[in-house]
């Protein structure tokens, strides 16, 4: 048994105990005194590199326009209790965002149902839209935040859940109670089209810049702006005394990396 004492380590890697003593050593390079050999092999650390597209998308605005158009008698004569000019505008903008709406899910080119990368597409357990599938579809990213669903869809859902005997629970949002699962929302949308076999697609999203998710476009700052992103431009009165304004508004989605979007795929809802 060795001496206690103060252990010195010493050149060629043999420690030694106080009174000189070589220490035992085993094969992986550890001595009997709880010393390892100074000139021990350090592994090789591994490396790697951040992969990026030398020639990344870019992404145009989308622009939707309409023209409004208001006699000027309604503007003289019937603008009071209520500004006609400013309601009318109101209902073009909603018109115009409803538009919006839709080619942001649907455009060919920037939608969000065609820009899910093929690995995060999956096929429904049991042609309808079940919680297991729901389950898939938020164990394949994290901090999902919202699923979108056409309302047929949602109730499609609310039946595979009632015929498992699960209630799933509501949400707050805003000012309303929305359905979820798993504590995600599940948000109507009743752009997502259903196709003639009475399916439809259930796509699941992470948003944010910051979560690396999906962002929404649009440039603010532009001349004449009503709300950010869309702006009013008065075009004139022509002979027969019609106002006319014009109503722009520019957009677009950026989906920033493949598993910001998941989409549930032939999801039957007609059963």
């Amino acid at each position: 048994m060795l001496p206690v004492g103060e252990h010195r380590g010493y050149p060629g890697g043999v420690e030694r105990a106080e009174d000189g003593t070589p220490g035992d050593q085993d094969p992986g390079g550890w001595n009997a005194t709880g010393g390892r050999r100074s000139n021990q092999h350090e592994p090789v650390l591994p490396s790697t590199f951040v992969d990026y597209e030398t020639s990344p998308r870019e992404y145009e605005l989308q622009v939707a326009q309409t023209v409004l158009r208001v006699h000027s008698r309604v503007a003289d004569l019937f603008n009071e209790p209520m500004n006609q000019i400013e309601h009318q505008l109101k209902l073009t903008v909603q018109e115009l965002r409803e538009r919006q709406e839709y080619e942001l899910i649907n455009n060919p080119d920037f939608g969000l149902l065609h820009n899910v990368d093929y690995s995060q597409r999956i096929q429904p357990v049991d042609g309808a839209p079940t919680p297991d599938d729901l389950d898939e579809q938020l164990c394949r990213r994290r901090d999902s935040r919202f699923f979108l669903a056409h309302p047929r869809a949602i109730a499609a859902i609310g039946r595979e859940c009632n015929r498992r005997g699960l209630y799933p629970a509501s949400v707050p949002m805003g000012e309303h109670m929305v359905p979820a699962w798993r504590g995600v929302p599940i948000l109507p949308c009743p752009v997502i089209p259903i196709s003639e076999h009475n399916t439809s697609s259930i796509p699941v999203l992470r948003t944010g810049e910051d979560n690396q998710g999906v962002v929404g476009l649009h440039q603010t700052g532009i001349p004449d702006e009503y709300e950010p992103g869309l702006n009013v431009r008065f075009m004139g009165i022509d002979e027969k005394a019609v106002i006319s304004y014009l109503v722009s508004t520019y957009f677009s989605a950026a989906v920033l990396v493949p598993d910001a979007i998941g989409m549930l795929e032939n999801a039957e809802i007609g059963r």
